[in-house]
């Protein structure tokens, strides 16, 4: 664990995440509301995963989808609503963008409605071209 000062510790262990404190989040986030539990498990079992924590709670979370070797997918970075505005959330992004694992990688993308000044400080810039880039998307498969 790593101190953040200010009672928080961030923690890129895959045993210390809380997954039902991520599924509560995730729930009730515009990105997945109603994803089932065993999807979240799922999830953050396949994934690299960092977690901010207060007094033993998880209030962060963040985590990467990845080939280890070219690409990575930054997905679920939440930080509860009473922690917000304290750099948790960018501490979570730099810490998987140092991450040993994640080094000399070709690309890495996200999809976010409302943080793209969190990720702009952090070196993230707008898709200039979206030309190239198809989808298949599914917006209630958790309904």
């Amino acid at each position: 664990m790593i101190d953040l000062g200010n009672g928080y510790h961030l923690s890129t262990d895959p045993a210390a995440m809380q997954v039902d404190a991520i599924h509560a989040y995730l729930t009730r986030s515009y990105w997945s509301t109603g994803i089932p539990l065993a999807t979240v498990r799922t999830a953050v079992a396949n994934s690299i995963g960092v977690g901010v924590f207060k007094q033993g709670a998880q209030v962060g979370f963040g985590r990467v989808t990845t080939d280890r070797a070219t690409f990575a997918y930054l997905a679920d970075v939440y930080v509860l609503e009473e922690h917000q505005g304290q750099g948790l959330a960018q501490a979570m992004v730099k810490a998987l963008h140092d991450h040993p694992e994640l080094q000399g990688l070709r690309r890495w993308l996200l999809a976010t409605s409302d943080a793209h000044g969190v990720y702009a400080r952090l070196g993230w810039t707008q898709v200039t071209d979206p030309a190239p880039f198809m989808q298949r998307h599914f917006p209630d498969v958790y309904k």
